[in-house]
């Protein structure tokens, strides 16, 4: 069997025995590569990719090459990419065996790889470490042993340093050291960092819908994590409020059956509850002025906009209206436009659809003239890093 049979069948392996970590494998890019010791994940642009040794790849038995899988995404899902740069550049090597003791406890033990064994926190018995007890906790503990100086501990972090793969324990088992080369995550800026956060997160709130719509089960350890990682930044606005004092125009009415209120007029009948929902049009300027961080500012105060119970249908500019979409919360959106700027073509789309928008909500760095003509309830955002732009006609407020 070749190497592409041997990985396909692996996958499979794990699709049927851990559902969630098959779906999550299949969506990411997978390739060959000697010049990588075994196997590690990585970059290619905003997207994590699988790279893995072909020689390293054959030396493991079938059970063990699905555990190797799992072991590269758990990495990825426990969010080791971009969460513990600050470990990573205080100590690389304590923080490369502190995230491996910490994911290898979730890799059932049929296929945990042997010669060499897989680092776990009962390799060091003298700590009494916990069991599942997260990268900080095993960094902390480990760097405390190391500043003892610790033989144990020395000896793994100068074999890694000599780019070793193992290192025999003074029981005579020799464990796997991990060579994880982090540094092109490490040198990452804070906006593309955010922006692999973010596409991560949105392929494991993916991969959890599919699971949960084939009647299967995602994994305890993710539960918690997908919590963690879809925490919204608080909102730099009181959107509720506004909204409730900018009511606008356009209203869309909901009934709904209601138990408790019943009908007086037809007692037969359940009771209806009516709700009004306002439709926001949320310009988004994507000039190229406005940088990566400041639409990531502008993409979480519409979350929060949408928090209020408001259809919010989301209309990205430049110098022209590049996409018209509504907005949806478990949705990542592909950037459209990065041209000069002008508000004119979104101010006349509002001005002709009135009737269909209780107001218009426009995120920018307000830099650009102001548009003519501009005709109902309007709201500027200005980001917190913009300059405030007084001439904008309505209401300007700036994020802060």
């Amino acid at each position: 069997m070749n190497k592409a049979e041997s990985l396909a069948k692996a996958s499979k392996d794990l699709m049927l025995k851990e559902p969630f970590y098959g779906l999550f494998l299949i969506g990411l890019n997978k390739k060959w590569s000697e010049r990588i010791p075994t196997a590690c994940v990585s970059l290619n642009r905003i997207n994590v990719e699988l790279t893995i040794n072909p020689d390293f790849w054959n030396s493991k038995p079938a059970a063990h090459q699905v555990g190797v899988l799992k072991h590269e995404l758990l990495h990825i899902a426990f969010h080791h990419l971009m969460s513990y740069r600050h470990l990573l550049e205080e100590n690389r090597d304590i923080a490369n065996i502190a995230m491996d003791m910490e994911i290898n406890q979730y890799i059932d033990k049929s296929m945990l790889w042997e010669d060499p064994e897989p680092i776990l926190p009962g390799m060091f018995p003298d700590l009494n470490l916990d069991l599942k007890a997260g990268t900080h906790y095993y960094y902390d503990k480990l760097k405390e042993e190391a500043n003892k100086n610790d033989k144990v501990l020395q000896g793994m972090m100068q074999g890694m340093e000599n780019g070793d793969t193992s290192f025999t324990m003074p029981d005579g088992t020799e464990v796997e050291l991990p060579q994880h080369d982090w540094k092109a995550l490490t040198d990452l800026d804070e906006s593309t960092q955010k922006l692999v956060e973010a596409q991560v997160r949105h392929v494991l709130n993916q991969v959890a819908d599919q699971v949960e719509k084939s009647r299967g089960t995602v994994p305890g350890e993710m539960v918690e994590l997908l919590k963690q990682l879809n925490y919204l930044e608080p909102a730099k606005f009181d959107w509720k409020g506004y909204m409730r004092r900018f009511a606008g125009k356009s209203v869309k009415t909901f009934t709904k059956k209601s138990r408790r209120k019943y009908n007086a007029r037809m007692p037969d009948f359940p009771g209806l509850k009516i709700k009004q929902r306002k439709h926001i049009l949320a310009g988004i300027d994507t000039s190229a002025s406005v940088n990566n961080e400041e639409l990531l500012e502008f993409f979480n105060e519409i979350h929060h906009m949408h928090k209020t119970g408001n259809e919010v249908t989301i209309c990205q500019c430049d110098t022209a209206i590049n996409k018209l979409e509504p907005f949806n919360p478990r949705e990542d959106y592909e950037i459209k436009g990065r041209g000069g700027t002008d508000f004119q073509p979104v101010i006349d789309y509002y001005n002709e659809n009135q009737r269909k928008y209780s107001c218009l909500i426009y995120l920018t760095d307000g830099e650009a003239p102001a548009p003519d003509n501009a005709k109902g309830d309007i709201l500027w955002v200005l980001s917190s890093i913009s300059e405030m732009n007084k001439k904008l006609p309505g209401t300007t407020i700036q994020l802060n």
